[in-house]
């Protein structure tokens, strides 16, 4: 099971970082009970074997002018593996292209979009998704508001089922 072989201070180095990643070393090696050096070591560990991928700051798309919010579902043409790369690769280049997802199901790909406004999507659509090789069908849906949007992993979700599974 993906996780196991984290140990108990690991996962709340993960944890801790995963709500607040500017907190200091000495701050974070206080929180999860070791002391600062053996802390950054672990931390370094995490990174180099890709359970950290990066430090973000979780900016305001809204308060920035990015007024849009739009998921489109993607509907390819062929699902050949080098067709599904290509359309990957074809994401990210797209900057209105926030979050690319392949899915099982009726629909190919969601792409989550962020734009200043309407117009600038449309073109957008029109002129890149739309028209984008092996592209059959975009369905979209602009988002109204959001209720939720939590970043990362559920880290008490794995640590209960660690617990029942020990």
């Amino acid at each position: 099971m993906p996780g196991q072989k984290l140990d108990d201070i690991d996962r709340m180095i993960l944890a801790e970082l995963q709500a607040d990643g500017r907190m200091t070393n000495v701050e974070l090696a206080k929180r999860v009970g070791i002391s600062a050096p053996p802390c950054l070591r672990r931390v370094r560990t995490l990174e180099e074997q890709g359970f950290i991928r990066g430090y973000h700051a979780d900016v305001n798309a809204r308060e920035l002018g990015f007024e849009v919010q739009v998921f489109a579902m993607v509907g390819l043409v062929s699902q050949a593996e080098v067709d599904l790369s290509a359309f990957e690769a074809k994401c990210q280049e797209w900057p209105l292209v926030r979050e690319c997802h392949m899915l099982n199901g009726e629909v190919d790909f969601v792409l989550k979009c962020a734009a200043p406004d309407l117009r600038t999507f449309q073109n957008f659509l029109t002129e890149s998704l739309t028209s984008a090789e092996n592209v059959a069908s975009v369905k979209t849906s602009l988002v109204i508001r959001g209720a939720k949007d939590e970043p990362g992993v559920p880290f008490d979700v794995l640590e209960a089922r660690l617990q029942k599974d020990a």
